[in-house]
């Protein structure tokens, strides 16, 4: 939706370029790691989301003229605001796939480049990925409680401004099936759905008279929102009454809409009259304030809804708000660097790497991702990144390597896939998660863990920063 420009990133990005420019480092190679460090809604995983928008964003990231007379006047040089001029992206990106699930602490994408173009691409990479995957999370876990229910997302009106573009993209990857935002429907090839306001029905002097004209108006795709005055006595009985006039049309009423009160108690109350009326065809849709609990709720309920709009606790990650994602440099100029910390879980990891995933004889996750230096094939034993005493045998594991090529001189190394392609893909992979890993509640620890090698590679960089400081 938005055409980024380079200036789409934090001042600190160009001033740190300048910098490099003018003390000819521009060339020097460099590594960056994007991970994040904690879990969103106290579950036990998170679906990686945005990679495609990234990539995209990337391939075609420049300064214009506009961009360039704004950064002369932030007092920018004219001998660095040329080089800008032709600024493009001509590194490398390696990266788990779009629809994988991922944990905390081990590098999610690495991105290899010069310092300036790896610098410059950070703050677009963090607001792309951070919310998506976010986003994406929290659709997979309410598509995990709703079953084989229809999702869709309402939530549009209530994300943080044009968010909602992106938050409605990123739902599809996690398992939903449609949305009401248009636009979306239209970029990203989403199916678009959507019923009628209740503005609508208040604008009629009869609830009667405005469901005729709506159906009349949507004969193939008809959702009666019934809830406007009174669901049991009014809105239902219209919309039955309804569903019969277009039945000797040779139509059919595709659903009603409850958006208020007892959602359980007038599902169960709407089905038994729809039935009795011979429309046991028609569908229940619900909407209001819903997430992954409530959803869940009404599933052990049995409440006969069909239909799922989410919005507001869609679209927000409510209660999360932000994924802590974070990007940070593990090798500069042909060395390898650290970020020391007085906190042992905010000390970095040096290199490149590659991240292994542990699966059993059948192919299923044991529930252990390793992470290694890029040149190890396999990792004969783990250890935990803060906590060196434990550790976990690898050898009679199959290990799959996660870090593949995406993009190469700046350009995209992948195919794009559907967004039902990505969401297919990550339905795939959850079913090799077992399921004491999805649970809401005090889901299983997933082990994340790293090679001897790395970690003797870590212990030689603190060790030789803190004899810097002797």
């Amino acid at each position: 939706m938005n055409k980024f420009s380079a200036t789409y990133t934090d001042l600190y990005q160009i001033s740190m370029a300048q910098v490099y420019f003018k003390k000819g480092q521009k060339d020097h190679q460099a590594i960056f790691d994007y991970y994040f460090r904690k879990l969103p809604y106290r579950g036990g995983y998170a679906i990686f989301a945005g990679l495609e928008d990234l990539l995209e964003e990337i391939s075609k990231l420049s300064f214009n003229e506009t961009d360039l007379e704004f950064l002369r006047k932030q007092g920018f040089e004219d001998d660095f605001l040329e080089y800008l001029k032709d600024f493009k992206f001509h590194g490398n990106i390696n990266s788990v796939q779009e629809g994988d699930f991922v944990f905390p602490t081990r590098p999610i994408l690495q991105v290899e480049g010069n310092l300036i173009e790896a610098q410059l691409v950070e703050t677009i990479l963090l607001n792309l990925l951070n919310f998506q995957t976010l986003i994406a999370t929290k659709a997979s876990r309410i598509r995990y409680v709703a079953g084989e229910s229809t999702l869709l997302d309402f939530g549009l009106r209530r994300a943080q401004a044009t968010g909602g573009f992106y938050a409605s993209r990123a739902a599809v990857v996690g398992g939903f099936d449609g949305t009401s935002n248009v636009l979306a429907g239209k970029k990203f090839d989403i199916p678009v759905s959507g019923t009628m306001a209740h503005s609508f029905v208040q604008s009629y002097d009869e609830e009667l008279e405005a469901f005729r004209d709506f159906a009349e108006g949507r004969p193939n795709a008809c959702v009666l929102l019934v809830d406007t005055y009174n669901t049991l006595k009014s809105g239902l009985p219209n919309a039955i009454k309804v569903a019969k006039e277009m039945e000797k049309r040779g139509q059919r009423l595709l659903a009603i809409r409850l958006d208020s009160g007892d959602l359980s108690y007038f599902a169960r109350e709407s089905r038994k009259l729809l039935d009795e009326a011979g429309l046991d065809y028609v569908k229940i849709a619900a909407s209001n304030q819903l997430d992954e609990h409530i959803i869940k709720s009404l599933k052990e309920q049995q409440a006969p809804i069909d239909i799922f709009g989410v919005g507001t606790n869609l679209v927000t990650g409510d209660p999360e708000g932000a994924l802590d994602g974070v990007y940070k440099l593990s090798s500069s100029n042909g060395k390898p660097r650290i970020k020391i910390s007085e906190s042992i879980v905010k000390i970095t990891l040096p290199h490149k790497k590659q991240v292994f995933r542990i699966k059993d004889e059948n192919g299923m996750c044991v529930g252990a991702d390793a992470i290694g230096l890029h040149s190890e094939e396999s990792i004969p034993e783990m250890i935990h990144p803060f906590e060196p005493y434990k550790s976990m045998r690898l050898d009679s594991f199959q290990q799959e390597p996660l870090l593949k090529t995406v993009m190469e001189n700046g350009v995209m190394q992948i195919e794009k896939r559907s967004l039902k392609e990505i969401a297919e893909y990550s339905i795939s992979r959850l079913a090799e998660l077992p399921k004491e890993y999805k649970r809401f509640n005090n889901p299983h620890i997933y082990k994340v863990g790293i090679s001897e090698k790395l970690r003797d590679e870590r212990e030689k960089l603190i060790t030789a920063s803190k004899n810097k400081l002797k």
